[in-house]
């Protein structure tokens, strides 16, 4: 089980070629755990824009992969991620970075 101090996520849009060339997002997630260590948690290649939708299938990921307890989550103004947060870490406080305010 882990606890972080913070996870920082965000998306950005790439070209991928995968039969022919198409942009898609790549999810990154990264923790940084209360002693100041930096995890990656994982990168993952969506299927469309970026949405909260996608945002709970990865969250969901990190928890049931031992993160338990999250003090912040740091990300974009996103619609619908705060309630994503939410039913993933209840108690987790959500933090719009300063880039996207």
């Amino acid at each position: 089980m882990r606890c972080y101090a913070a996870i920082f996520i965000d998306a950005i849009v790439v070209k991928i070629r995968d039969g022919q060339v198409a942009n898609r997002p790549i999810y990154a997630a990264i923790g940084v755990s209360l002693d100041g260590r930096r995890d990656v948690l994982g990168l993952w290649a969506g299927t469309g824009g970026e949405g909260a939708k996608f945002w709970m299938s990865v969250l969901t990921d990190i928890r049931n992969r031992g993160a338990r307890d999250v003090f912040f989550l740091v990300c974009d103004g996103l619609k619908g991620l705060p309630e994503v947060v939410e039913h993933v870490w209840p108690a987790t406080t959500v933090q719009t970075c300063v880039v996207h305010l």
